[in-house]
């Protein structure tokens, strides 16, 4: 129980200090690439939303929160 206990708080600090981090101004221009966007890749998202469509039973709704339900 000890050892699982330190193990889960060793990855918990792994986490927390290695998910920020300081962006510089001359290192903006990488990140702001093409190829970081989201939405580059115009048949994935058609995908994306068609199964979205078929497990939600909703057109449309990416940008908003709440499902089929219709309980937003």
């Amino acid at each position: 129980m000890k050892n699982k206990a330190f193990f889960l708080l060793a990855s918990a600090l792994l986490m927390v200090g290695s998910g920020c981090t300081n962006v510089k101004p001359w290192q903006r221009g990488t990140l702001a690439d093409y190829t970081m966007r989201a939405d580059r890749d115009p048949l994935g998202t058609a995908q994306a939303e068609h199964i979205w469509f078929s497990r939600e039973e909703a057109s449309g709704g990416r940008g908003v929160g709440g499902g089929g339900c219709g309980c937003n």
